[in-house]
């Protein structure tokens, strides 16, 4: 399985492409949208152009995108959230329904602790991937991030599979009883 894992921002936008086969992870592509135009309306289109290049090429089989987080102030919520609609809009044209982690879920996911800093996501993030250490401060934390939020989504599909599989054993009847 393909997972499209997304880190939303208005400017950057970080994305990690992540293939889960068995219980095995691997980084397939990673990096960030960066928008230089000077108007709200071209970088936004910008951003939307971004994300369907990206399902165009790696054609991933799931998508995961970081929730808002509620701290910032409301001019900042309203540009994310704008950002956010273009990306789903985006990831949408090609029959993609992201599933919405927060903040505290992704960390825990991948650090075992919902309150984990930026650099333990990072480190976790490297280890599970087997990515090289980079000497870079933390390889943008919008790329990690997004990485995050890509195994954030192929732990709770494994998750959701097993709870399935069981769910399924509990409702047969087993014969001779």
């Amino acid at each position: 399985m393909v997972i499209l894992g997304i880190d939303p921002g208005s400017r950057h936008t970080g994305f990690g492409v992540v293939r889960r086969t068995g219980s095995r992870l691997e980084a397939l592509a990673h990096g960030r949208l960066s928008t230089a135009s000077a108007t709200p309306a071209q970088r936004l289109f910008e951003l939307f152009s971004g994300v369907d290049e990206l399902v165009e090429k790696h054609r991933p089989d799931g998508a995961a995108i970081e929730s808002l987080y509620h701290g910032v102030n409301s001019r900042s919520l309203i540009v994310l959230a704008q950002a956010r609609g273009v990306i789903l809009a985006a990831l949408s044209r090609h029959g993609l329904e992201p599933r919405e982690f927060s903040p505290a879920e992704v960390k825990s996911a991948v650090t075992g602790n919902g309150r984990a800093d930026k650099r333990q996501v990072a480190t976790m993030v490297e280890l599970l991937l087997g990515l090289d250490r980079d000497p870079r401060p933390a390889r943008a934390s919008d790329v990690t991030d997004a990485l995050a939020v890509a195994l954030c989504y192929a732990q709770t599909q494994r998750l959701d599979r097993l709870i399935a599989r069981s769910d399924a054993a509990t409702s047969t009847p087993r014969p001779g009883r």
